[in-house]
């Protein structure tokens, strides 16, 4: 394995407080000092303009396998990852079958180990087949290596069954992720509750459908002090109830999605399937809400949501259609676009929700340039200017409203354990 050298980057490591130029030394695929490194024998890379960060991590990922690969794989799913800028992605247990047992867990870990070209850590089921009544053997899941436990696509209803779940979590230090979603609020609801659904004569989905989960989830939280993250956030509502709980010091974390910020409910007016998503698009004032749960830090981790679906399954009318959109090669280019180039938050603000505080919520050994550490890196170059394109996505499918949109910021460059798994320098 050849040593590298990046030199002249911008290095931002939130992990160790440091954002300014100088080298980086990648020795036997671990992050090293300059010493160990020999300047004659190794492959020294040009950074200057570029940020060279600690490998991005995306702790909210569907790859689909088993049993939906004409969607997506995990070897697809990864490459779509690097191509994106990152390194390490957690994927989600809502596949068929779902990831509720040790077997499916190393079945997962088989395939990344053969096929996938970034980290993919799983996650295991809260519940038996994500079914939201009987709780999974946590312990085993643990044991098999699932760094956190979800029924993402779904949401437990029973507070009981969710208290007790969190209190075994807590036992094996697993961090509980929800889907925040009250089934009998939320209904038939196919777009947010609002104008729009009333023009449309599309089914409501109101805010509180959402609201009303988070808020359990703050009150488990504190009362048994334990992990809790509400994923893709996306009322005002929401933010509100996540600054108050984590004013008082409750273990609860949010996440936003870039579309979340991206679009409003305005965009299914052309009954474009492709803006259909679960939570759906919500109005101006809940993104003007997130914005300010983004630069406050209430929502503390970004992620995709990467939801592949197969062109034929969008192809239909808008109610029978399925939620979700594509997400790890488009993400990290909107926020960049949306927040930094805004000025909204700052760079190293960015970089933090994509590694530090993914990888503290998960108790991942990454999101860090430490010596030592395993050497997974991402150059960025803040102010490249591209185009999506869908047609050349490295995912198996297309289904994104932000085909054709201009873009400002991308990565392109993408090390893990000390190889090249993407570059476009």
């Amino acid at each position: 394995m050849k040593d590298l050298i990046f030199k002249g980057g911008r290095v931002i490591d939130p992990a160790n407080g440091i954002d300014e130029i100088r080298d980086v030394f990648v020795h036997n695929g671990k992050i090293s000092l300059p010493g160990e490194v020999k300047a004659d024998g190794a492959q020294v890379i040009d950074a200057k303009g570029l940020v060279v960060a600690p490998g991005l991590i995306d702790i909210h990922v569907h790859l689909r396998e088993p049993g939906q690969t004409s969607k997506e794989t995990i070897e697809t799913g990864s490459k779509a990852a690097a191509r994106g800028g990152f390194t390490t992605v957690v994927c989600m247990p809502n596949t068929s079958p779902p990831i509720d047992n040790a077997g499916t867990v190393e079945l997962i870990k088989a395939r990344a180990r053969d096929e996938a070209v970034v980290n993919v850590y799983p996650t295991g089921g809260i519940t038996v087949g994500l079914a939201g009544e009987e709780m999974t053997q946590m312990g085993s899941l643990k044991q098999a290596g699932v760094v956190a436990l979800t029924d993402d696509g779904r949401c437990v209803q029973n507070n009981e069954v969710m208290r007790r779940a969190v209190e075994y979590a807590k036992m094996f230090e697993l961090p509980i992720m929800d889907h925040c979603q009250d089934y009998n609020l939320a209904g038939s609801g196919v777009v947010n509750e609002g104008i729009w659904s009333m023009k449309l004569g599309l089914s409501g989905w109101p805010a509180i459908a959402e609201e009303m989960i988070v808020a359990r989830n703050c009150l488990l939280a504190e009362k048994i002090g334990w992990k809790i993250h509400c994923q893709h956030v996306s009322t005002a509502g929401s933010v509100r109830l996540l600054r108050e709980a984590r004013k008082r010091g409750v273990p609860i974390s949010g996440e936003v999605c870039p579309h979340h910020i991206a679009l409003t409910d305005e965009a299914v007016q052309d009954f474009d399937t492709n803006t259909k998503m679960n939570p759906p698009l919500r109005s101006q004032k809940d993104v003007d809400a997130l914005l300010e749960g983004i630069a406050d830090r209430t929502l503390s981790i970004f992620a995709s949501d990467h939801a592949p679906h197969c062109d034929y399954e969008k192809e239909v009318e808008f109610d029978y259609a399925p939620f979700g959109i594509t997400g790890l090669e488009t993400e990290l280019g909107l926020f960049l676009t949306l927040l930094v180039h805004k000025k909204i938050i700052t760079l190293k603000d960015l970089i933090c929700r994509y590694t530090v505080n993914p990888a503290a919520l998960v108790a991942l050994p990454k999101g860090t340039l430490s010596p030592g550490v395993d050497a997974d890196i991402t150059l960025i170059d803040p102010d490249r200017e591209w185009t999506v394109n869908k047609a050349e996505s490295a995912s198996k499918s297309r289904n994104t409203p932000f085909d054709g949109w201009q873009l400002k910021g991308k990565a392109v460059a993408v090390i893990v354990h000390g190889k090249v798994a993407h570059n476009e320098i």
